[in-house]
């Protein structure tokens, strides 16, 4: 019978949710959903990496890697329409991804000591220094894990 409704049917239809059988009606803890609770910020970055894939990837996954070899018990988070970022009392620094570089950018950057001349990206401003990665660059591994820490010693000073 398509075209037509039962009034039983009819009435259903037009009453809220919240009004029908308990069958019938959501749950109220379902009824605003958040962001994706089911994956973790970390699973996203993995995801991230995946998607990215060939040089991009890599570069991401082996900043990461060294993001948290640096500092153990950093935080992952997804931000801002899906930036992975490391958080320990407070932003670390962000890992964006476009076309001809993968870019870190440290939150405090310009108060962070950089004797290796890491950054190279964002120097004109007051607060942020970004690092830029080009394909086929490699970023000096126990420098960057020493900004690594100097940015986790700067957010603890808050």
């Amino acid at each position: 019978m398509a075209g037509k409704t039962t009034k039983k049917s009819a009435k259903t239809a037009k009453k809220p949710a919240a009004t029908r059988g308990a069958a019938n009606a959501a749950p109220r803890s379902r009824a605003v959903s958040a962001k994706p609770a089911a994956k973790s910020a970390s699973r996203l970055i993995d995801q991230r990496i995946r998607d990215l894939g060939g040089w991009r990837g890599e570069t991401l996954a082996h900043m990461r890697a060294l993001i948290l070899d640096a500092e153990p018990e950093m935080i992952e988070e997804w931000k801002w329409r899906g930036v992975p970022v490391w958080s320990h009392n407070g932003i670390v620094c962000t890992g964006e991804s476009y076309a001809k570089v993968v870019k870190l950018t440290f939150a405090k950057g310009a108060s962070l000591p950089d004797p290796s001349r890491l950054f190279n990206s964002s120097l004109e401003g007051n607060t942020r220094r970004a690092i830029d990665i080009h394909e086929g660059e490699r970023v000096n591994a126990r420098a960057f894990k020493t900004l690594i820490k100097a940015a986790v010693a700067r957010n603890e000073k808050r």
